[in-house]
């Protein structure tokens, strides 16, 4: 259905279908902060290894490509609901793993990289064609900013909690504890699922939609393309060294929850504000703003690599990355809201923004490991960080003309 045709009174608030679909965002989101955050450390604790850690993003990376390329035929033309439901199993399935081989995980880094880019693969397509048929254009920054909002609530609480278990647990005990309650979570996420909806979809599923659609002259999803492939390069770089950086220069697991619950509740004010006030006709400078201090805020980073400064990056970063991040979601589906041939396509568009995001992250863990094994000095990875950090101000040159209502 096109977006303007869609009743009224979905237009500019949140239904009952997209309440649940935030509390199964929530519980996921939730079950991977209480453990996700700790999984680099745990990994790190035992190879003392920047490249391992870099080979298995890379390998999340890939097969979460790979994932959501094949999955889009089963959403389309099976059951999204069922996909979405094996995408959180899987994620209960790494996290059991981790369980069972304790120590040694390690030493299965291409194991653990294939299961979790699975289980991400299945889960956030199936979320987000779910979430651009319970949304429109009227209401997504609305929803973006509470998914924002809820996702710096479990940023507060989930990590300091998980901190806290593993500080005061000796040996392995706070972790497997802490991997644990990330399985029972897992579970509850399942069970609310089954009160989504599963709207039908028509047509069948054009595998190279994405690659016709890039090879046409003239069309937006080229530039869109590109905007989200750098967005990719930026997550995939900071998801890993951000909260690794902290635990080595503080040698806690409690002061990285403490990071986590500082900047959080950072995030939660900003996300909240924005997505209350933000109007689509000031997304444009929003964007920019929230690019420049989000690249400006990595420049204390050369002054020394401590607690200090980078929670001053943390904090920065929080304040500013919802002005980047609910313009450039909300216009993007709305790009894909924009005709009855592109909604009624609408997972291989989908398909095609994450593969766009892919490209990034894929790309950013390839300059990661090259970075690290040429050279591990303060300066070379500050060097690194800074480039990558500055990416999503390409973002906003490729979106800027992409981002004002008239272009929906």
């Amino acid at each position: 259905m096109h977006e303007s045709h869609k009743p009224a009174h979905h237009r500019g608030s949140l239904d009952k279908q997209t309440w649940l679909l935030l509390i199964v965002n929530g519980l996921y989101i939730t079950a991977n902060a209480l453990s996700g955050t700790f999984l680099g450390v745990y990994i790190w604790k035992e190879s003392n290894n920047f490249t391992v850690l870099g080979w298995f993003t890379l390998l999340t990376n890939v097969f979460m490509a790979v994932t959501f390329w094949i999955a889009g035929n089963w959403v389309k033309e099976g059951n999204k609901m069922i996909c979405l439901r094996i995408g959180t199993a899987v994620s209960a399935v790494f996290y059991a793993t981790v369980l069972l081989l304790g120590k040694n995980a390690f030493h299965y880094i291409w194991l653990l990289g294939i299961i979790q880019g699975l289980s991400i693969g299945f889960f956030w397509l199936s979320f987000n064609v779910i979430y651009f048929e319970v949304t429109n254009a009227g209401n997504r920054d609305r929803f973006n900013g509470w998914t924002g909002v809820m996702g710096s609530v479990v940023g507060m609480i989930a990590p300091w909690c998980s901190g806290y278990l593993i500080s005061r647990l000796a040996d392995e005990k706070g972790y497997r504890i802490v991997f644990m309650i990330s399985l029972g979570i897992f579970v509850a996420c399942v069970a609310v699922s089954f009160f989504l909806r599963n709207r039908r979809m028509e047509g069948n599923y054009h595998w190279l939609l994405p690659f016709r659609i890039m090879k046409k002259r003239g069309t937006p999803w080229r530039p869109i393309f590109g905007a989200l492939a750098a967005q990719g390069l930026r997550e995939s770089v900071f998801g890993v060294m951000i909260g690794l950086l902290v635990f080595i220069h503080t040698g806690s697991e409690m002061q990285l929850g403490n990071f986590a619950l500082i900047t959080s509740a950072v995030g939660f004010v900003s996300f909240y504000a924005t997505g209350r006030w933000l109007k689509p006709a000031w997304r444009p400078p929003a964007m920019l703003v929230g690019t420049i201090v989000m690249t400006l805020v990595i420049i204390p980073l050369f002054f020394g690599v401590n607690y200090t400064n980078l929670l001053i990056f943390g904090i920065g970063a929080a304040l500013f990355i919802p002005l980047y991040t609910i313009p450039m979601t909300s216009a993007v589906f709305d790009m894909i809201g924009t005709a009855e041939d592109s909604v009624k396509e609408r997972v291989e568009y989908v398909v095609m923004r994450e593969l766009a995001l892919n490209v990034g992250r894929i790309t950013g863990m390839i300059i990661f490991i090259t970075t690290v094994y040429v050279s591990r000095e303060p300066l070379v990875i500050n060097c690194m960080l800074l480039f990558v950090g500055s990416a999503p101000i390409l973002s906003w040159v490729f979106m800027r003309k992409r981002l004002l209502p008239q272009h929906r």
